[in-house]
């Protein structure tokens, strides 16, 4: 069984959107009919999140932390609990491809390590902020870029590297930096693709908005 992990914080107006992709995803035929559990972590919601996820075929965990290394890592639990053999890790402000989850099991490794596509960029983020963005970002295999929007890793190496912490950023980075050091075998890849939002008013301090914000007002 698979396990698709989802954490949210207020996401109505992206929410369903993810869902969809997530659950197109999981019926993909050349997963050979193995399934395929989605779980949203809905972490301090005080919108229609928690609605959402009641009217979808997938689970929801509801958790008062505002802590997305803290939901994940619950998420996870609750994944390996249901007899996962492979976690993909995505954001509710993104869209996963159809294949991705055929993507990711390609790769054979341990865990995957994946690219993401901004879907619309914001009306604040200018023409040339685009191409500082575009300047430095790696679409290629062998990227080293990491994304909790896009990540995978089995449930055996997730176990073996101590799995999420608690952090309020970067909880992606650091499973990464414990796979490498416990010997994993990591796959940075283009190949399972991610769309993803590239608003401002990012949910985690520190993450992909901010990263955004701070490019848009260089110079």
């Amino acid at each position: 069984m698979i396990g698709i992990l989802i954490p949210a914080h207020n996401e109505e107006d992206l929410l369903e959107d993810c869902l969809r992709a997530a659950l197109r995803a999981a019926q993909h035929e050349a997963l050979g009919g193995e399934a395929v559990e989605v779980l949203v972590v809905l972490d301090s919601c005080t919108d229609r999140s928690s609605a959402i996820v009641g009217s979808y075929p997938v689970h929801g965990l509801e958790i008062q932390a505002r802590n997305v290394g803290q939901a994940r890592a619950l998420g996870a639990h609750f994944l390996l609990d249901r007899g996962v053999r492979w976690i993909s890790c995505t954001d509710a402000d993104s869209r996963v491809a159809q294949d991705w989850l055929v993507a990711q099991l390609a790769l054979d490794a341990d865990a995957v390590c994946g690219t993401v596509t901004v879907a619309q960029w914001d009306a604040a983020f200018s023409e040339s902020a685009q191409i500082r963005y575009h300047q430095h970002y790696q679409y290629r295999e062998g990227h080293r870029h990491i994304h909790g929007a896009n990540l995978g890793v089995s449930a055996e190496a997730y176990r073996r590297a101590g799995g999420f912490e608690p952090l309020a950023c970067d909880e992606d980075v650091q499973l990464v930096r414990q796979l490498e050091r416990c010997g994993a075998t990591i796959a940075w890849s283009q190949r399972p693709q991610v769309l993803t939002s590239a608003r401002l008013d990012s949910r985690a301090r520190g993450g992909f908005g901010d990263y955004l914000r701070d490019l848009s007002q260089v110079g």
